[in-house]
């Protein structure tokens, strides 16, 4: 096993998920009633800008899951950063994935959880 790298921390916060019981409604509050700036809606999800940083809505995965955040840190090299935490210690659900593919870039994430169980994550914009 490698070293933990030192130098590196997260800091930079790239998207805030919520979790709501109708998209609809809630784009249309986030939109029209709060005049967040509105970027892009997919099947079960939608998106707004918070002056950089990313709120995400979406619906429960499961019928049961209460609503929550889950806090998203952005990272210029997913796999680094990846690699670092696992060597400090973090236990990931799961290798770092792609998301989704966008007009201009690629969007991976790892997801990960704190001591009380808070889900956490890693995103990364990869451009072509």
């Amino acid at each position: 096993m490698t070293q933990p790298q030192t130098t590196f921390g997260l800091g930079r916060i790239g998207q805030i998920a919520l979790t709501v019981t109708d998209i609809g409604r809630a784009v249309s509050f986030y939109r029209d009633s709060l005049g967040m700036r509105f970027l892009f809606q997919v099947p079960n999800l939608a998106f707004f800008d918070c002056d950089g940083i990313r709120l995400m809505l979406s619906l429960p995965e499961k019928a049961a899951e209460g609503s929550s955040s889950v806090i998203y840190y952005k990272v210029a090299d997913i796999q680094q950063a990846f690699e670092t935490l696992t060597s400090r210690g973090v236990a990931f659900e799961g290798e770092p994935h792609l998301v989704a593919k966008l007009p201009d870039h690629d969007l991976w994430m790892a997801f990960f959880r704190d001591p009380d169980q808070n889900l956490l994550a890693l995103m990364s914009e990869v451009r072509p």
